[in-house]
């Protein structure tokens, strides 16, 4: 595991006391079906994780900038402040 997902991992595990893999955040951050079996875990990395490392995990596991934005701006319609990757 990178340290990069070492640190994301760290940030959206710890509250739940669960271990989703960083290929599970992956499919979780790209597809709202999938952001629905996790949706503490998606919140927390969209909103706990600095926006310079949730760019570097979105590149680092190959990830389609546009649906992480789909996923972000539906998060973001129940959110009272901004999440980076929605705008």
């Amino acid at each position: 595991m990178t340290q990069i997902a070492s640190k994301i991992l760290g940030t959206v595990n710890a509250p739940y006391g669960a271990n989703l893999s960083a290929c599970q955040l992956a499919a979780c951050i790209s597809d709202i079906a999938a952001a629905q079996s996790a949706m503490g875990h998606v919140f927390s990395f969209f909103s706990e994780v600095a926006p310079e490392l949730q760019n570097d995990f979105v590149a680092e596991v190959g990830l389609s900038a546009a649906k992480v934005r789909v996923v972000a701006e539906t998060l973001q319609a129940s959110c009272p402040f901004p999440l980076a990757l929605a705008a």
